[in-house]
């Protein structure tokens, strides 16, 4: 999925202009950015925490001519993904549609078990990232 389909769907559900909702979309993602950069973390509750982190300088190999270099530490971010979200993709791992992902197909994954009741979300609180 690109953000051109993200822009679309979110389009579609809720009646604004495919231009409006992009320049939203971007801002959304805008803000994410300046935030880590500013605090070096964002928590999305119930979605995920972004984190900036250092990574340690190391050496490594050049694989063309397998000389030794130097890769200096740098700054990565991380996504630790939340409850919901952890829940969402096991789901959709146990239905099978993963496939495309994995790269297997056919009925070898469609005798997958269903998930236990105490995995999923309550009724009360959906868990759903945009309700908080």
């Amino acid at each position: 999925m690109t953000k051109k389909d993200i822009v679309r769907t979110i389009s579609d559900e809720v009646g604004l202009t495919q231009q409006q909702t992009k320049k939203i979309v971007q801002r959304t993602f805008d803000s994410i950015i300046e935030t880590l950069v500013r605090e070096g973390r964002i928590e999305l509750r119930n979605f995920g925490v972004f984190e900036v982190k250092p990574r340690a300088a190391r050496r490594a190999r050049n694989p063309r001519t397998g000389d030794e270099v130097i890769v200096p530490e740098k700054y990565v971010v991380t996504f630790k993904p939340g409850k919901y979200m952890e829940v969402r993709v096991q789901d959709a791992e146990l239905d099978g549609h993963h496939d495309s992902l994995s790269g297997e197909h056919g009925p070898a994954n469609s005798a997958a078990p269903t998930p236990e009741p105490e995995t999923m979300p309550s009724n009360k609180n959906s868990g759903r990232w945009d309700e908080d």
